[in-house]
């Protein structure tokens, strides 16, 4: 069989476990509460594996595998700034915030991350920031949406020449009626075998690639012959403040991760406090093999000049320097991975507008109704947006994941640390937050990335001091 054929066969394989995982899930939906949080606000839940795994799956894909690989081997040393942020974020999610958001999910039945912030909040204000906060959500996830899509059309259209919009709606529709049928167990169950196959290519394609190149040892001695000092600079060759710049924007990156509902959703969900802990455990280790390969492999890459853009130095390593069976493989699993990470956003961006924006139902069952065609409509927005509207994979998930984290993050952790803040404050926060960061996104240059990852929480975080309530004596 030839390698196109291989894949071919094994992406279909892979297609057909998600849908049956689609309809085993399906017998576990009955309201709103099963359909996105998995039944955790009332006494079910995700275990300590799939929350760990499929919380890692989701924080990653298309960005990790292609858009990280690329950076670092496009640009060098620099992008290792990335990696530390990235683990911090790791690390204040299930540490720190985690108790309080696994503790009040069960106590109070919360279904959404939306339900979290606005607990305690009355009449008015409460319904604008829900209605605000899924406003903000939709708007990021199209394009967090879209990316992953547009990933994976590259990728069919590389393998088979299939045609990127081809590629594309067929991968939404498989997506789409998992999705439909099983909610946030489908998504939580794919995920974490999504994470599986990652680990398995994250170490088969970098040891290959290293192999191909003679070694670390070779690949380290090569570099230092052929590529410029910049290379290896950490700050890109600025130096002084616009160097410091440069570093802080890279590594506040990781601050993202404290507003994603996508991810903070796997944190509630979790059945008890122990599995939560062994949650956080199984996603660090999941992340040191994971970004520990894909660096080697973008430097190997670049040692033996891979011809790719970049982007695509996942795909092109595999087909260069595995066996043409253990490629096809490799490429048609991470392509499944890679559109699989969509379900989580998809699920993110229904509740949004079927549960946080506040529409009261009679009947649990006409919500999640509305929730599975609020899914239709974000998947239809994201694909026609995939097609017309192209760009670089890593600036739109970039954008949509800084955006969103500082208009929830501080908010979500000065809650979690126990911080009383009044109504006003809070909604002002998340306003300052998303706005500061999407006006500097705009803006080229390193201090207008240090004020888009920085500056953007510091002062939401200074607004919501301002703003905090005594506590009772």
């Amino acid at each position: 069989m030839t390698e196109t054929t291989i894949v071919l066969i094994t992406l279909i394989a892979y297609k057909i476990i998600l849908l049956g995982v689609g309809w085993w899930a399906s017998r576990r939906v009955s309201d709103e509460s099963d359909f996105f949080i998995a039944g955790g606000g009332k006494g079910g839940g995700l275990g300590a594996w799939t929350a760990g795994l499929s919380y890692a799956a989701s924080t990653s894909s298309a960005w990790v595998l292609l858009g990280f690989t690329g950076i670092v081997f496009t640009q060098g040393a620099v992008g290792l700034w990335l990696v530390p942020g990235i683990f911090g974020g790791y690390l204040m999610t299930w540490l720190v915030m985690g108790p309080r958001l696994n503790a009040e999910t069960a106590a109070k039945g919360h279904i959404t991350i939306v339900d979290f912030i606005t607990d305690g909040m009355a009449g008015k204000a409460k319904r604008l920031t829900g209605l605000l906060c899924a406003a903000l959500i939709l708007f990021c996830f199209v394009f967090y949406i879209s990316s992953q899509f547009q990933a994976a059309g590259n990728a069919l259209d590389e393998v088979f020449g299939l045609g990127v919009a081809e590629a594309v709606l067929l991968g939404a529709a498989v997506i789409v009626a998992y999705c439909l049928l099983g909610g946030f167990w489908a998504a939580s169950v794919t995920d974490a075998l999504q994470a599986g196959v990652m680990m398995l290519a994250c170490i088969l394609v970098p040891l290959a690639t290293v192999s191909a190149a003679g070694g670390i040892g070779a690949v380290i001695e090569t570099l230092h012959a052929t590529e410029p000092h910049d290379y290896f600079s950490f700050t890109n060759g600025s130096a002084g403040m616009a160097g410091i710049g440069v570093a802080m924007g890279l590594l506040g990156t990781g601050l993202g991760a404290l507003g994603q509902p996508q991810l903070l959703n796997r944190i509630m969900s979790v059945r008890t406090d122990r599995e939560r802990k062994q949650a956080a455990a199984i996603t660090i280790g999941w992340g040191v093999i994971i970004y520990s390969g894909l660096i080697c492999l973008a430097f190997a890459g670049r040692a033996l000049k891979v011809d790719t853009g970049g982007e695509s130095l996942f795909f092109a390593a595999a087909q260069n320097y595995l066996p043409p069976v253990v490629a096809g493989v490799v490429i048609a699993a991470v392509l499944s991975a890679v559109m699989s990470t969509v379900d989580s956003l998809l699920l993110a961006a229904a509740s949004a507008v079927s549960h946080d924006s506040g529409i009261q139902y009679s009947d649990p069952k006409r919500g999640l109704l509305y929730g599975r065609l609020a899914m239709i409509g974000v998947a239809v927005i994201a694909v026609i947006m995939t097609l017309t509207l192209p760009k670089d994979i890593f600036t739109r998930v970039l954008f949509s994941w800084v955006a969103l984290g500082a208009a929830f993050g501080p908010v979500i952790l000065v809650k979690c640390l126990g911080m009383k803040v009044r109504d006003i404050f809070i909604f002002a926060a998340i306003v300052a937050g998303f706005s500061i960061a999407v006006i500097a996104y705009n803006i080229a240059g390193p201090l207008a990335d240090v004020i888009e990852k920085w500056a953007s929480w510091i002062i939401g975080f200074a607004i919501l001091f301002a703003g905090r309530t005594p506590r009772p004596i």
